[in-house]
């Protein structure tokens, strides 16, 4: 499993723009100026540990923010200082002005932890549509329970104050472990959206890219939970690329 230094945090620093490319059925935004059309900016920037200690974008409309320090079991250790940075953007968009990521990932047995039985936490049962979560499967089963315990460890343990409140972004990108068996993969994410549903949460997304996703997960059906998620579309460093991103094909 290795942290997450790819080329999207990087960007950042210099000021990533993805307004556009936030342009979603579910939370529509306007049209985004060119750099200096008009007095107030609608594009907005994320940010997470790889920004930890250095200095953040100034001027956005609205701020993403990871919760996460790279892997899906751990905390970004500037997560309270960055939502402070979110919730002081301007608002300029129909973008939520503070909503925040989380790494997914599927190690079975390369994690540190996975579960055993369909309870999260202990004494909590969940209901598993893939059937009983037994020891040693790392099958569909205990793979949805592994996604719906690490979602319910970001909105709890992480240090976020009313979870529900937030649109929540799934970032999916092969950087994290994965499972060849890509039916389990997608088994995490729907674990993972079936819980922030549960405390009805602004909104689900999906982070990723078409070669990633299809790396990782694949083909999605219309069964899933996943199928209608808006997607944040991502590689865009510029205004005009994240316009062409959101007219080519989802």
């Amino acid at each position: 499993m290795r942290r997450k230094r790819g080329p999207r945090a990087a960007a950042t620093l210099a000021g990533l723009i993805f307004a556009v490319v936030l342009l979603v059925p579910a939370w529509p935004a306007s049209a985004v100026p060119s750099p200096g059309e008009g007095t107030q900016s609608t594009l907005g920037n994320d940010v997470s540990w790889p920004q930890c200690r250095k200095d953040l974008p100034t001027g956005q409309a609205f701020g993403i923010v990871g919760v996460n320090n790279g892997l899906a079991n751990n905390t970004n250790p500037c997560l309270r200082k960055q939502l402070e940075w979110a919730a002081a953007s301007s608002g300029h968009s129909a973008q939520p002005e503070v909503s925040l990521y989380v790494n997914t990932a599927n190690p079975g047995t390369s994690g540190s932890w996975w579960p055993s039985s369909n309870e999260y936490p202990i004494g909590s049962a969940v209901h598993n549509p893939y059937g009983s979560c037994e020891e040693r499967d790392y099958g569909t089963a205990c793979a949805y329970i592994y996604g719906y315990a690490k979602a319910w460890d970001d909105a709890y343990i992480r240090g976020i104050s009313n979870p529900s409140d937030y649109v929540w972004w799934l970032d999916v990108e092969t950087e994290n472990s994965w499972s060849t068996d890509k039916d389990a993969n997608r088994a995490v994410l729907e674990g993972m959206t079936d819980f922030f549903h549960s405390i009805d949460v602004k909104g689900v997304g999906i982070y990723s890219t078409g070669l990633q996703w299809s790396r990782i997960v694949g083909t999605v059906s219309s069964s899933s939970n996943l199928y209608s998620l808006p997607s944040w579309l991502a590689g865009a460093r510029a205004v005009t690329g994240a316009k062409a991103n959101c007219a080519g094909p989802r």
